[in-house]
């Protein structure tokens, strides 16, 4: 009988995995295979995360742990040296992972490649985190694209493989293959999303039954459950893309839905290509925009960390983001936009930030998320474009419901006021601070810097 290894990484599922579908068949024909499920707790990875993506990723072993009674094989250690160990321990000649498009992934699975090599035991990358794999949308010259709308036109058309069924394995894993205990949660202030299989399917339906059908006219307003909060469970492989795509349907708010997925892999794809847009803006130009880094800088920092800026739609977004580890995406945009060109501060800060609190948190989809708001990504807002916080609430937030929510101190302030308390008569509620800036100065302050950067890149200077 032959064996295989699965070395699972941004997949923990076993429905729809053809990574998982290839171990299964490996060596004999396609008969009797072996497979070795393999889970490594890289050093990096548990440095770089916060507490409330290690806690999601140990409960999501858990849950798959249990799918699989048990047999699960969790190493901790760099996976250059433990994929080759475990794969000489059971045998193995075939180890089998789902391909990663991100700068360290590649990295990282080369020097596996050529670890297992030395041992002769061959690494099987199969299917990807991808509905479309990043590098396959090109233009017609073979570059890749550098604006959404294009690629989503070509992306839609190439299409993708409809989901497959539950692969039929035999596991050979713990406890007859030695394996370190899932480490306990670490100590987490945050409530967040539940873990596993039935928790995402759970959420999706709920999604589709009461929210679906309205996405394309209440997916921006915080105030009410219209997102589909799907992206912890694809952020981690619980779910894959092309398993929500198979359910939607060719209609306005099915498209809008069809249309977020894709920005998920525009980013992916945008990062493939240009790994050192990681923390470096896209656009070059953009580097001789001023930012702030000085003590006062930092200090501004940490008060809109805390959710303390005095505009209540960016403290709202940032509390909610600090008690579940998820915020709704327009509020992502709305603080995003207040950091760079209100209080002048890299993007960069807050881009590590949001990967430090998000259970959600994607390298590419942050990163580029935040250089769109900063001006210096693809298809970027241009940097003269700045939120205004307190029109943006009243747009979004009408009622005041989702500041209310968050923002204990202003549950009593009345609807004109709640997006701009200090004009309140009586002045502000004592527990709420003031507004840390003014946004009319910072905008008119910002948008001197673009020009000054302009002139900058026009003098060749």
């Amino acid at each position: 009988m032959s064996n295989s290894v699965m070395w699972f990484r941004r997949d923990l599922r076993l429905e729809d995995n053809p990574a998982l579908i290839a171990a299964s068949k490996a060596g004999n024909n396609g008969a009797n295979c072996e497979v070795t499920p393999l889970f490594v707790l890289d050093p990096m990875f548990l440095e770089r995360s916060g507490a409330p993506r290690l806690a999601f990723l140990f409960r999501s072993l858990r849950e798959l742990n249990r799918e699989m009674n048990g047999t699960l094989v969790v190493r901790v250690g760099n996976p250059v040296d433990v994929v080759a160990k475990v794969a000489q321990e059971v045998g193995a000649t075939e180890v089998f992972a789902a391909k990663d498009f991100a700068p360290y992934g590649q990295k990282r699975d080369a020097a596996v490649g050529a670890a297992l090599r030395k041992v002769g035991v061959n690494l099987n990358q199969v299917g990807s985190a991808y509905a479309v794999e990043p590098g396959t949308v090109r233009k017609a010259d073979t570059t890749p694209y550098a604006v959404f709308t294009p690629f989503s036109k070509i992306w839609l058309a190439h299409g993708w493989p409809a989901p497959t069924d539950k692969a039929k394995v035999k596991f050979r894993g713990a406890p007859e293959i030695a394996s370190e205990k899932i480490p306990d949660d670490p100590p987490l202030t945050a409530t967040i999303a539940a873990a596993g299989k039935k928790a995402a399917w759970d959420r999706w339906q709920y999604f589709v039954e009461n929210a679906l059908d309205k996405y394309k006219s209440e997916r921006n307003n915080p105030d009410r459950d219209g997102c589909s909060q799907m992206s912890v469970y694809l952020r981690f492989g619980i779910v894959h893309p092309r398993q929500l795509l198979a359910e939607l349907e060719p209609n306005a708010n099915h498209d809008h839905y069809r249309s977020e997925l894709c920005w998920r892999e525009f980013y992916a794809d945008v990062l493939f290509h240009q790994p050192h847009t990681t923390w470096k803006n896209l656009q070059p130009k953009m580097d001789s925009l001023q930012v702030d880094t000085d003590a006062k800088a930092k200090k501004r920092f940490e008060v809109w960390c805390e959710g303390k800026t005095g505009y209540p739609i960016i403290d709202a977004g940032m509390r909610q983001m600090l008690a579940t580890g998820w915020m709704h995406n327009r509020v992502r945009m709305i603080v995003a936009s207040f950091l760079v060109k209100d209080l002048h501060l890299p993007w960069q800060w807050g881009a590590k930030f949001f990967m430090s609190h998000l259970v959600d948190g994607d390298i590419a989809s942050n990163n580029h998320g935040w250089q769109w708001t900063a001006g210096t990504g693809t298809d970027a807002a241009p940097y003269f474009r700045v939120f205004n916080p307190v029109l943006q609430g009243e747009k979004f937030d009408p009622e005041g419901n989702f500041v209310r929510q968050w923002l204990p101190e202003l549950r009593d302030m009345p609807k004109k006021f709640v997006h701009a308390p200090w004009m309140a008569e009586g002045g502000l509620f004592s527990s709420y601070p003031a507004p840390m800036v003014d946004h009319s100065q910072e905008r008119d302050e910002a948008l001197s810097r673009y020009k000054i950067s302009g002139d900058i890149n026009r003098s060749g200077v």
